[in-house]
């Protein structure tokens, strides 16, 4: 599978960062010269505009062979989306997309940080920890940042999940967010990102969000998630401008269909 590189600091790409989204609308005239219109999902459209400065040698001698592999704008690629949420259907746990052990429950309207009424509460009703969790289709080696938003009536200890790793953070009366940063197995293929709660807990999520960086950003709900695994070069052709020593400046854009 190829995989758009990070930078060597964990990082997608730097700012500014331009992206466009373009939708499609099929129009059928009619002969009484009435028209029906129906967006057309399979039409839509992803550009992205990377800017990059101050990049290492090394750092340019990856994008080119990366760029030598997929042999310019001919084969297609996996680009994690650097200013979305990975993450499908983020604030709806009941979604399919997330798979959730038996005697955890969901309960949602749960007042959030935000002022809303977005939050969840997942309670542990079984004798061991039950966890919710997502598997994405992105690369096991790639540095992510798996945030959300917690609090407990009952100050507990949650895990913070990424493949067989995990990291436990205290959640106490006040929303705090927790976050988990780190790189994952190099060979693998997918990623289950996810929270687990202790026997007998209740806890309030809000704002699950898994990022290819090594921060969290704020919090970006989300539905069809920001893994594209068909991207491709807009361009034949990726120019490097040498700014100073080990230093180089490029604009890489990126393009997704969402028909191939």
């Amino acid at each position: 599978m190829l995989v758009y590189p990070q930078l060597a600091s964990g990082a997608l790409t730097q700012f500014p960062v331009r992206k466009v989204r373009r939708m499609r609308t099929i129009v059928n005239s009619l002969a009484d010269a009435t028209s029906i219109k129906l967006g057309d999902p399979q039409g839509e459209m992803t550009d992205w505009q990377l800017e990059y400065a101050g990049l290492s040698d090394d750092e340019v001698s990856a994008l080119e062979q990366f760029f030598e592999a997929t042999e310019g704008s001919l084969r297609v690629f996996s680009f994690l989306d650097p200013t979305a949420n990975l993450f499908a259907w983020s604030g709806q746990l009941e979604n399919a997309v997330w798979s959730r052990e038996p005697f955890l429950t969901l309960e949602g309207g749960i007042p959030d940080p935000d002022g809303g009424t977005t939050g969840w509460r997942l309670s542990n009703s079984g004798a061991g920890p039950q966890s919710i969790s997502q598997t994405l289709s992105a690369p096991g080696g790639y540095m992510y940042c798996l945030s959300a938003y917690g609090r407990s009536t009952q100050t507990t200890t949650v895990s913070l999940l990424r493949g067989g790793d995990r990291a436990e953070r205290i959640v106490g009366s006040n929303w705090n967010r927790l976050t988990f940063s780190g790189h994952g197995d190099t060979t693998a293929e997918s990623v289950e990102f996810g929270i687990e709660v202790p026997a007998g807990a209740s806890v309030d999520l809000f704002g699950l969000q898994v990022e290819p960086q090594a921060g969290a950003s704020a919090y970006k709900a989300s539905t069809a998630g920001g893994v594209y695994q068909s991207a491709y070069f807009r361009d034949d052709v990726l120019t490097f401008t040498a700014t100073d020593v080990n230093r180089h400046s490029a604009t890489v854009n990126i393009s997704y269909a969402n028909r191939l």
